[in-house]
C-alpha cells in the first residue's frame, strides 16, 4: 500500500480537531476517512464575489454587499432571554440596518469605519434596508477573499464552519500526497486537470471556470473508473465454471399460465435457456443476465422460468428481493404454479419465526427446498444450498453488488439472473451493465390498457377530489406521489441568483416562485377532511421498514382507498386495484421517474388514469409533461430523458445502494453531471483503454490499476 493510501484511508478521528465524539458525528454525513472529507461534496456555492450595491439588491433575495460599519452595535434584551443586536452600514448607494439576533458577542466584532463583505438576505421597505444575520468577513484590500464558499450540507453538532475548516486542514497536508491514477495521456486528450487540482478547486474554487473544469475531471472520474470495473468485473465473469443446465422442456410450466407470453417475454426466456444449457465458448460459463423492462411487463415469468429450467435439471434456485411485501407477492405467484408441478418452494424473510427458520435451514441444505425466496435473510451464513444452480436479484437497483455476490456466493458457479424495472437508454446500459448480458422486456402482456395520461393546473382541484371518488366508489384505489415529506423538505435556499447549485437548470427541478410545493404528511391530512369517507394512509421515507410495509401491505389488501405517499412507492407492490395515479408537482419529476410511476396503476382489468399535476409555465418543465402525456414506450422515454437531462439522474438513482459497483463508487459527481458528452468522452477513454491493456499493466496505467483494485474489492490477484 502506498503511503498516499495510507493517509488518505487513516480514520477521520485521527485528524487534528475531531476526536472520537465529533468523528461519530462526522459519519453521519458518511465521512470515516481523509479521503471521504476531501471527497465531500458541497452541496452549493455561495457566489460572494458578485457583490452587488444595497441600491441594486432585490427584496427577499440573497446578495453580497461590500459595507462600511458607520454606527456603534446596540443590543437590547427581549423576552426570555432573547437578544437582538442592531447598526447600520453603508455603501455608495445608501445605508441598511444590520440586525443579529441572539448574538450580543458582535459588539465585540464590528467597529465604527471597518469594511466588511455581508451575505445575506435584503429586506426592502420604500428606503428602508435590512439585513437579518447575515454572515461576513473583514474586508482588506491587500487580503482577498474566495469569490466562491462552498455550501456543505450538516448535521447537528457540525455546522458548516467547522466542514470548512477540517477541509482546509485534510487540503494542507494530505492534498502532496495524492497519487493521481489518470495518465498525462488520458488527461491531456480530454482536456482535463490534474486531481489535486480538481479537489482543491471544489472546495475553494479559483473562479467559475475552476470549478468548472474540477467538477469536469471528478465526475469523468467516477463514469472512466466504473467503465473500467465494469469490463474487468465481464473478464472475471469469463473465467468462472458454471453449471450447465440439462435441456428440458418448460412446456408443463406455460400450460399453467393463463394467458400466452408476449413476443418480448418468448425471445427473453430462449435468452436465458440458451445462456444456461448451451455452450457458449470453449468451456461452460455461467449465466450473468439483466432483465430490464417496464413495470408490468412480465420480468417475473422469466425469472420463474429461469428457476424451473435449474430445478428440472436437479439443482436449486434462490430469489432476492428488498422488502417483505415484494417477497411474500413473489412467493404467492411462484407457489401457484411451482406447487402443482410438485416443486418445494419456501419463504424466508427476516420476521420468520425461528422454528420456522430452522426448519428452511434443513429443507435448503438437503435439498428439499428447490426454490427459496426471501429478502436480505437470504445471505445469512445459515443459509447452506445443497446445490444452489441460480440466483436472482429483483429490483436490482436496492442492493449492492456486496449483497447480490454474497447469495452468488453460496455457489460460485451459480447462474446470476437480475432483474430490473427502470428501463435506461442503450449507450448508458452498455456501461452499466457491460458485464452482463441484457434482456429487454419490451413489450406489454395482450389486453393490457393504456394509462391515459392528462396534465392539468390547480384550476381542476375540484374536479379531481370528485375523480378520486368516482375511482374508489368503482371499486378502485388511489396513488397520491408528493415531491416532499413535510412542509420543510419543500424548502430550497438554493434559488438565489447568487448561489451556484452543483447542477444546471435542468437537474434538480427547482420550485418556481409561487407555485406551492405538495408534502405528504400535510396533504394526507387536507384530503382525510376534504374525503372523510374514504380511509387516507400516508407513505414517506422517514418511516421504519416495519411501519412502510404495514401501510403498503394495507392498501394492497384493499384496507385503505388513498394512498398518499413520496417516491418511496417505485419500488412497489403488484395493487391490480389501483386505477388512479396523481403526481403532484409534476414538474419536479423526470420523464422516466414519471413513467415508472405511472406503471404503478394499470395492473388489472380496469381503465387506469394518471393525473399530471403541475402549474409551472418553464418551458423545459412543458415539454416533459408533453412527452409524458404522449409516450408511452418506457425505452423511448428514457432516450428523451437522457437528452434533456443528461445523465445525472440516472446514476443517481444508482448511487444510493451502491448499485453497480463492489465497493466504493458512489457516483457522488456523475449524479451531477447534465451533459451526455462528458459521459460519452469518459466511456470512450474506458474502451480505448482496456483495447491498448487490457490487464492495466503498463506503467502508465499502474496507479489506475490500483484504484480499480481497491474500488472493485477485486483485490491484487484477479487483475494481476
Amino acid at each position: 500500500m502506498k503511503m498516499s493510501d495510507t493517509l488518505l484511508d487513516s480514520p477521520i478521528a485521527t485528524m487534528n480537531g475531531v476526536g472520537e465524539k465529533r468523528a461519530r458525528l462526522l459519519m453521519k454525513l458518511g465521512i470515516e476517512t481523509v479521503r471521504d472529507l476531501l471527497y465531500y461534496v458541497p452541496r452549493s456555492y455561495e457566489n460572494r464575489g458578485n457583490i452587488k450595491t444595497l441600491s441594486d439588491g432585490t427584496d427577499g433575495n440573497t446578495h453580497a454587499f461590500l459595507l462600511t460599519v458607520s454606527g456603534h452595535v446596540s443590543t437590547a434584551r427581549l423576552r426570555g432571554n432573547l437578544t437582538v443586536s442592531k447598526f447600520r452600514a453603508f455603501d455608495d448607494s445608501g445605508s441598511v440596518e444590520v440586525v443579529f439576533f441572539n448574538q450580543p458577542y458582535i459588539k465585540d466584532v464590528f467597529r465604527e469605519g471597518e469594511t466588511y463583505r455581508f451575505w445575506g438576505k435584503l429586506t426592502r421597505s420604500r428606503s428602508h434596508f435590512t439585513l437579518s444575520s447575515p454572515k461576513y468577513e473583514p474586508y482588506v484590500d491587500s487580503v482577498p477573499l474566495d469569490d466562491f464558499v462552498p455550501v456543505y450540507t450538516v448535521t447537528n453538532g457540525i455546522s458548516g464552519k467547522i466542514i470548512d475548516k477540517l477541509v482546509k486542514t485534510a487540503l494542507g497536508y494530505a492534498l502532496p500526497h495524492i497519487s493521481d491514477p489518470m495518465s498525462e495521456r488520458i488527461r491531456t486528450e480530454n482536456s482535463l486537470p490534474t486531481l489535486a487540482y480538481a479537489i482543491k478547486n471544489m472546495h475553494a474554487p479559483e473562479d467559475s471556470n475552476a470549478l468548472s473544469r474540477s467538477l469536469k475531471r471528478l465526475a469523468f472520474d467516477e463514469l472512466f473508473t466504473f467503465a473500467l470495473g465494469i469490463r474487468m468485473s465481464a473478464r472475471l465473469n469469463e473465467e468462472r465454471d458454471g453449471i450447465k443446465c440439462s435441456p428440458c422442456s418448460v412446456k408443463p410450466l406455460t400450460d399453467l399460465l393463463p394467458y400466452e407470453l408476449t413476443g418480448a417475454q418468448k425471445r427473453t426466456v430462449n435468452e436465458i435457456y440458451s445462456d444456461m444449457t448451451g455452450v457458449r465458448s470453449d468451456r461452460f460459463r455461467p449465466m450473468s443476465r439483466i432483465v430490464i423492462g417496464d413495470v408490468g411487463s412480465g420480468k417475473t415469468v422469466c425469472a420463474m422460468m429461469a428457476a424451473y429450467i435449474a430445478i428440472k435439471s436437479g439443482y436449486q434456485a434462490a430469489m432476492m428481493v428488498p422488502t417483505e411485501i415484494l417477497a411474500r407477492q413473489h412467493y404467492a405467484e411462484f407457489l401457484s404454479y411451482f406447487e402443482k408441478l410438485g416443486i418445494t418452494t419456501r419463504l424466508l424473510l427476516g420476521s420468520t419465526g425461528k422454528k420456522e427458520k430452522e426448519k428452511i435451514y434443513r429443507e435448503t441444505e438437503s435439498g428439499e427446498c428447490s426454490m427459496l425466496i426471501g429478502t436480505h435473510a437470504l445471505i445469512n451464513e445459515k443459509v447452506k444450498f445443497k446445490c444452489l444452480c441460480l440466483t436472482i436479484t429483483d429490483e436490482q437497483h436496492r442492493f449492492g453488488a456486496l449483497q447480490r455476490a454474497a447469495l452468488q456466493k453460496k455457489d460460485d458457479r451459480s447462474h446470476l439472473l437480475v432483474m430490473s424495472a427502470t428501463p435506461i437508454p442503450r449507450t448508458l446500459a452498455l456501461a452499466m451493465y457491460g458485464d452482463l448480458d441484457i434482456s429487454r422486456v419490451d413489450e406489454m402482456p395482450k389486453g393490457r390498457l393504456r394509462v391515459l395520461t392528462y396534465a392539468l393546473d390547480e384550476s381542476y382541484r375540484p374536479r379531481i377530489l370528485d375523480f378520486i371518488r368516482k375511482q374508489v366508489s368503482l371499486g378502485g384505489q388511489v396513488y397520491i406521489i408528493c415531491p416532499a415529506i413535510e412542509e420543510k423538505d419543500g424548502s430550497d435556499d438554493t434559488d438565489s441568483e447568487n448561489l451556484t447549485s452543483m447542477k444546471t437548470e435542468q437537474g434538480p427541478f427547482r420550485a418556481e416562485k409561487g407555485i406551492h410545493l405538495k408534502n405528504a404528511v400535510d396533504y394526507s391530512r387536507e384530503l382525510s377532511d376534504a374525503l372523510p369517507d374514504l380511509k387516507i394512509s400516508c407513505l414517506h421515507g422517514k418511516l421504519s421498514s416495519a411501519e412502510k410495509d404495514r401501510i403498503m401491505t394495507e392498501f394492497a389488501e384493499g384496507r385503505s382507498d388513498v394512498l398518499v405517499s413520496t417516491t418511496v412507492i417505485e419500488v412497489g407492490v403488484n395493487v391490480p386495484n389501483a386505477t388512479l395515479m396523481i403526481i403532484e408537482n409534476a414538474e419536479r419529476f423526470g420523464l422516466s421517474q414519471i413513467h415508472q410511476l405511472r406503471g404503478r396503476v394499470g395492473r388489472g382489468e380496469k381503465q387506469s388514469y394518471c393525473i399530471l399535476m403541475s402549474d409551472s409555465k418553464g418551458e423545459n418543465a412543458g415539454e416533459r409533461l408533453r412527452i409524458a402525456t404522449t409516450t408511452y414506450d418506457g425505452y423511448e422515454i428514457a432516450e428523451k430523458d437522457l437528452l434533456m437531462r443528461g445523465p445525472g439522474d440516472f446514476f443517481a438513482q444508482n448511487s444510493d445502494n451502491n448499485l453497480r459497483q463492489s465497493g466504493g463508487i458512489e457516483f457522488k459527481f456523475a449524479k451531477l453531471c447534465n451533459s451526455t458528452e462528458l459521459m460519452d468522452m469518459a466511456f470512450r477513454a474506458a474502451e480505448k483503454t482496456i483495447r491498448e491493456d487490457p490487464e492495466l499493466m503498463q506503467r502508465e496505467n499502474l496507479l489506475l490499476r490500483d484504484e480499480i483494485s481497491r474500488l472493485f474489492r477485486f483485490g491484487r490477484a484477479p487483475i494481476s
